[in-house]
């Protein structure tokens, strides 16, 4: 065997033209000097010439699928940035999200968050469309967030059991990987009560784990004692938690969620896009529907904030959004952001923000101005 795999005749093995010289083929005359003119055989199609300055095809899994954490105590591990599907179904239609999907999935991601209340399930309608197109189920760690759903609200026993079941048919699935309960419309539902129907999901094999959002630091160490009674233990958290909005996780919350071994999943992770650098003033985002959020980051603090960002952002050539990715990986006990975008290009851009790595006299000018 010759170079990249060509085969080459060996003493033990004659070439075509040695073994059919010894019955009078042309190659037998030619070894005693007669002159024959070569055999034609069928010859191949040309190849089209390929110009030098045409990209490289790319074969085999994409880079980013080699990169991969551990999701907390799930048994999960993920690309270190979710994609969240808030846009789909409202500002973004079937054809345009599957795009989005396709780019994230084909760059090495494989961590989806959605909601059984974004867009009235549509967005769920949306993902489960896509990975039956594309046949990747088993490839995704799925994230589904339940609670806020005005069919099936709470966190009750019989509305939660209702939520999952729900979500199951509009993701054309089996399983939700990380059942997310959101305690941020229900204060009444019991956490013992809960937890329990969250056990009987698991073991159903309708949910492989659960996580949170809207639980107080309290309730996780009330959750982490009823979980040594043989509950379900939480094991993922979701809080908004971004450059520009730090008090609801940093203190109590922060101390627990490490103590305890969760892992981080942060939303809100651009301040409803205000951290990506593309909206300045408030006459920009007049007319947007997230118009009160994003104007409501554009005061002295958010503008000194985006500056900072902006300047560490060209000295590593990467873009401001990136940089609030980074910043956010750079935090102790942070897995993975969600983020949800509305463009093919969004998901290249903060995609370069896991590979980024922030200095220490980089954090240190963005806590500076973030003050």
């Amino acid at each position: 065997m010759g170079f990249f795999g060509v085969g080459t005749a060996t003493p033990s093995e004659p070439s075509g033209e040695a073994a059919s010289g010894a019955s009078g083929s042309p190659s037998g005359r030619r070894a005693s000097g007669i002159a024959t003119a070569p055999v034609r055989t069928a010859e191949a199609p040309l190849q089209p010439q390929v110009h030098p300055s045409a990209p490289i095809p790319v074969q085999g899994a994409p880079l980013g699928a080699a990169v991969r954490v551990p999701l907390g105590e799930t048994g999960a591990r993920v690309f270190p940035l979710i994609l969240g599907g808030a846009e789909f179904g409202w500002h973004v239609d079937l054809d345009a999200a599957h795009r989005i999907l396709d780019a994230y999935y084909e760059r090495g991601g494989n961590a989806l968050n959605t909601s059984d209340a974004y867009a009235a399930g549509r967005s769920e309608h949306i993902i489960g469309a896509w990975m039956s197109r594309r046949a990747v189920r088993d490839d995704i760690v799925l994230g589904v967030r339940v609670g806020t759903n005005p069919d099936h609200p709470g966190l009750g026993p019989v509305n939660l059991i209702r939520a999952v079941e729900a979500s199951l048919m509009r993701l054309d699935t089996d399983r939700i990987d990380v059942l997310y309960l959101d305690a941020t419309g229900d204060s009444a539902a019991r956490l013992e009560d809960t937890l329990a129907t969250a056990e009987w999901l698991i073991e159903s094999g309708k949910v492989r784990a659960i996580g949170s959002l809207g639980l107080s630091a309290s309730q996780l160490v009330e959750a982490r004692i009823l979980a040594s009674a043989g509950y379900p233990r939480l094991t993922v958290l979701d809080v908004p938690y971004n450059v520009l909005r730090q008090g609801e996780f940093d203190g109590d919350l922060k101390l627990v969620a490490g103590a305890q071994g969760i892992a981080v999943t942060p939303s809100q992770a651009l301040a409803h896009g205000y951290l990506a650098g593309v909206h300045r003033s408030r006459a920009q985002v007049a007319g947007s529907v997230r118009g009160s959020q994003l104007a409501a980051a554009m005061n002295r603090r958010g503008t000194r904030t985006l500056r900072a960002m902006d300047r560490i952002a060209a000295e590593l050539s990467i873009p401001t959004s990136a940089v609030a990715i980074a910043w956010l990986l750079a935090q102790r006990t942070v897995v993975a952001p969600i983020v949800n975008v509305y463009a093919v290009a969004h998901v290249d851009e903060l995609m370069q923000g896991v590979g980024a790595k922030l200095s220490r006299s980089q954090l240190a000018e963005i806590a500076r101005a973030a003050q």
